[in-house]
């Protein structure tokens, strides 16, 4: 059973060139409101590179396909949530170089068949983390490299004005040539805490929750999925 290529190309390109996005603690000004479009990017960058965790929410959409994912990810270890496409969603959990899906089924039937729909019903599955089927699931679920695919140079800025998302106060940058708008919190670390993309292939995705505690730990009896295919 392969993933479909499309979860992470998708979230590639609606997050290259943009630098992720949290939340400020403090209601004392960062005094990001009087530098550049590219400072207040350089900015938000040294700040979301220090982070330990995020919290990765949103949604976009690519070739007519809804894509959700909800993760909370650790910086050096791995991450977990849950990710869906077209509404078949599967959980997901990468900790010790191993990454571990467990699907709905609907979900294992979609990618593995009825036959495999009934075997895996509230199983989970496991894989390299690096390499194999779920090989393609490493930049949403590791935070450095996440961070090595969201954090490139962007293209035109353009600087905005200052309003708030959930309650913070925010000043926005928008990357002109991408049709990307990014968020970044006006007070505490200039951490941003929101990236938007227009058009039919456009959506949200919100960065929130950076260096609150999370627990990862490995499913129990989890199946291995090369010995799988070796039985099938």
């Amino acid at each position: 059973m392969r993933l479909s290529p499309v979860l992470p190309a998708a979230l590639a390109l609606l997050l290259v060139a943009a630098v992720l996005a949290g939340c400020g603690s403090s209601s004392s000004s960062n005094g990001i409101a009087s530098k550049t479009p590219a400072e207040i990017a350089a900015a938000a960058k040294v700040a979301a590179a220090g982070a330990s965790t995020v919290h990765v929410s949103g949604s976009i959409v690519s070739s007519n396909s809804p894509i959700a994912l909800d993760m909370e990810l650790v910086a050096g270890k791995g991450g977990r949530g849950q990710i869906s496409e077209n509404g078949l969603s599967f959980d997901v959990i990468q900790v010790a170089g191993t990454t571990y899906i467990s699907g709905s089924p609907a979900f294992y039937s979609r990618f593995g068949g009825s036959a495999a729909a009934q075997l895996l019903q509230g199983k989970w599955l496991k894989a390299p983390a690096r390499s194999g089927s779920f090989s393609t699931l490493g930049s949403l679920t590791n935070l450095s490299q996440l961070l090595g695919t969201v954090l490139a140079e962007p293209g035109t800025l353009a600087k905005g004005t200052t309003s708030t998302v959930d309650g913070q106060s925010v000043l926005s940058i928008t990357d002109v040539s991408h049709g990307r708008t990014l968020y970044v919190a006006t007070t505490g670390k200039p951490y941003p805490i929101e990236i938007t993309k227009s058009g039919g292939t456009g959506g949200k995705i919100s960065f929130t929750d950076w260096n609150a505690s999370v627990a990862l730990a490995a499913p129990k009896d989890a199946i291995d999925l090369a010995q799988l295919q070796a039985d099938h």
